[in-house]
């Protein structure tokens, strides 16, 4: 659990996501036209991916709709619905907006 807590402190917009989840690639590139690029955190590919997956869990990730499991800022989010859901609110430019880089071209 100290590694996924380190992580989400570490990077602004986090994604936990399987390399296999079509939806944590979906996520990840409306945050990427946005202009943040979130840091992607593939647990397959982690050695310690199961004990990372009970983590998130303990975290109040939803072990049903499990990926992707995002993090804007340390604090969980939640998962394509909830993004989205932020999103079509107008409010996830408002979570994301420390974030953005100052690269986006317009």
């Amino acid at each position: 659990m100290d590694k996924v807590q380190r992580m989400t402190r570490e990077h602004g917009v986090l994604i936990f996501s399987k390399s296999t989840c079509c939806l944590s690639y979906a996520v990840s590139i409306l945050f990427q036209d946005l202009g943040v690029i979130p840091y992607v955190c593939e647990i397959d590919h982690e050695s310690d991916g199961k004990e990372m997956e009970k983590a998130l869990i303990r975290m109040g990730v939803n072990s049903s709709f499990m990926f992707p499991a995002v993090f804007i800022g340390g604090l969980l989010v939640g998962s394509t619905n909830e993004v989205m859901s932020l999103h079509l609110q107008g409010s996830l430019i408002k979570r994301i907006k420390p974030y953005i880089s100052v690269l986006k071209s317009n």
